[in-house]
């Protein structure tokens, strides 16, 4: 996410059709103003520009090299949303904005791809998650391609950004939260597991999984059976399958 200064103070952008109208939609973050690209007069960018009327927000119309240089990037759409940056979370809020009859929290240990981290925000929200908890290090955060990847479900999830992963499971732990971590090593599958509980979802990074102490935190470690010669799922892909396992499982329960 590129930043970018207003009277002083620093600025942040969101790029895409989808990302921006759900940002001027979740009203999450202040927007300074929209900026689009002259040259696109379509239906979905005029969808936009209604929107951040609606919401009061100021449209510039700019060339498309403006536009570009505004996001740093080409992959805008000819969209671009400016303003503060995203607020975070803290894990009481949370866990007090429960979305169903049991907490479900995604946390995320160490994921470095911004692709990764969007897909997942998008699945966290269509799954129904109270909200997702990422580390303040070595991990991605909520960036403009973030924004984009999520199709815009990352201004909708609540996010908590925290110093140390394997503290924060302490912390779900003593509030009664079951801690299920999803690692290659897992010694069951994962649809073994009765997801009908208050629990935290703990997903490693690209490639290494879940770190050893993180591992240890966990509850239950669980896999996806693997039927082919690829040892693992992409990590967004494997957050799929498992979240809506519980989702399964969730609604099964209420019949």
């Amino acid at each position: 996410m590129r930043a970018w200064y207003a009277n002083g103070v620093p600025a942040r952008v969101i790029y895409g059709i989808n990302a921006v109208v759900e940002a001027l939609r979740s009203r999450g973050r202040s927007i300074q103003y929209v900026a689009v690209a002259r040259e696109r007069r379509d239906d979905r960018v005029q969808g936009v520009i209604e929107a951040a009327r609606t919401a009061g927000v100021m449209v510039r119309l700019l060339p498309r090299e403006q536009v570009s240089k505004v996001a740093g990037t080409d992959l805008h759409q000819g969209v671009v949303a400016v303003g503060g940056g995203r607020a975070y979370a803290d894990l009481d809020e949370l866990l007090e904005h429960r979305r169903g009859e049991f907490a479900f929290v995604a946390v995320l240990d160490g994921i470095e791809d911004p692709h990764n981290l969007g897909a997942i925000l998008r699945t966290a929200d269509a799954a129904g998650a109270d909200g997702v908890v990422i580390p303040e290090r070595r991990a991605a955060g909520v960036t403009g391609a973030v924004a984009k990847a999520s199709a815009g479900a990352s201004e909708h999830v609540r996010i908590a950004r925290v110093t140390n992963i394997a503290r924060t499971l302490d912390d779900l732990k003593q509030r009664n939260v079951w801690i299920v971590g999803l690692d290659e090593r897992g010694d069951r599958s994962y649809d073994a597991v009765d997801f009908r509980m208050d629990c935290a979802l703990v997903l490693g990074a690209e490639g290494r999984g879940l770190h050893d102490l993180v591992r240890r935190k966990c509850d239950f470690v669980v896999s996806i059976p693997m039927l082919g010669e690829v040892p693992s799922l992409n990590v967004s892909v494997a957050a799929g399958v498992v979240m809506y396992e519980m989702v399964r499982q969730r609604r099964g329960a209420k019949k």
